[in-house]
């Protein structure tokens, strides 16, 4: 089996229990929740093998099952996506080549942005993790820093070097940009899209190791392979006129809304 989609799920979130099973409106007034939403986009990938839901919510399960998914339960255990990920492919008993966290409140995520991924980290043989990023227009930004000062877990933000080795991720608004942008304007800033493409040994590895101290502090999952050493490779995608965002907190849901009310996306 060569690719494989894990969509991490929970209900106990702090930010916003019960996550999963909000419902979110298209253009065309259809609700389906955030779960079921993120289960299509993972469907659009191609060159994908297999898509399976994790969680350890009885309620997510029965729901997810209901509308068609494959879903496997891991332990309340998990402290982030990537764990509960690592955790769900060890049960399958299954090696992939590469293992695609596609997390579940980011609706929104083009096939693209997963398909450029997976191409990306195929032609990084040092790479050990790939995840995508999407240079952010002035509106982007602008919405980044708005969260922030308004005490607001918005987006996260990356930086890297050449060859797009990521050097760090942080939920504030980085590198610092003096001056402002137009709309539509790019910017330096590059916006994280929450989507990771591992290699089966980084992800099995990553359960093992203790939480790192800046992982802790930006509550960043990823932080923990870069304080391990680990080769991360950041992946630029193209919007391609598509709006872009995670749904973090409950006043995301009109965002996400508007957008794809925008965008025409049922």
């Amino acid at each position: 089996m060569s690719v494989v989609i894990v969509i991490p799920a929970r209900h106990a979130s702090s930010r916003f229990p019960g996550k999963p099973l909000v419902e979110l409106r298209g253009a065309g007034g259809e609700a389906r929740s955030l779960i079921r939403r993120s289960h299509e986009a993972a469907l659009a990938v191609r060159g994908v093998d297999r898509v399976v839901v994790a969680t350890d919510d009885d309620r997510i399960r029965d729901h997810a099952q209901g509308f068609g998914a494959e879903v496997v339960m891991t332990s309340t255990d998990c402290r982030n996506g990537t764990e509960r990920c690592a955790e769900a492919i060890e049960r399958m008993g299954i090696a992939p080549e590469i293992v695609i966290n596609l997390q579940g409140d980011a609706p929104l995520t083009p096939a693209w942005f997963v398909e450029d991924l997976i191409a990306g980290l195929r032609a990084a043989p040092d790479a050990e993790i790939a995840t995508p990023v999407l240079r952010c227009t002035g509106r982007m930004r602008a919405d980044l820093i708005a969260d922030r000062r308004a005490g607001r877990v918005g987006g996260t933000t990356a930086v890297f070097g050449q060859g797009g080795r990521a050097l760090y991720f942080s939920k504030e608004v980085i590198p610092f940009a003096p001056g402002s942008f137009g709309e539509d304007q790019p910017s330096p800033v590059f916006h994280h899209v929450g989507v990771y493409a591992y290699r089966p040994a980084a992800l099995a590895a990553y359960r093992g190791w203790p939480e790192g101290a800046l992982e802790r502090l930006e509550g960043l999952e990823q932080l923990r392979f870069l304080e391990q050493g680990c080769h991360v490779l950041c992946v630029e995608v193209e919007a391609r006129g598509r709006q872009f965002w995670e749904l973090n907190n409950p006043s995301d849901v009109a965002r996400i809304e508007r957008m794809m009310a925008e965008m025409g996306q049922s």
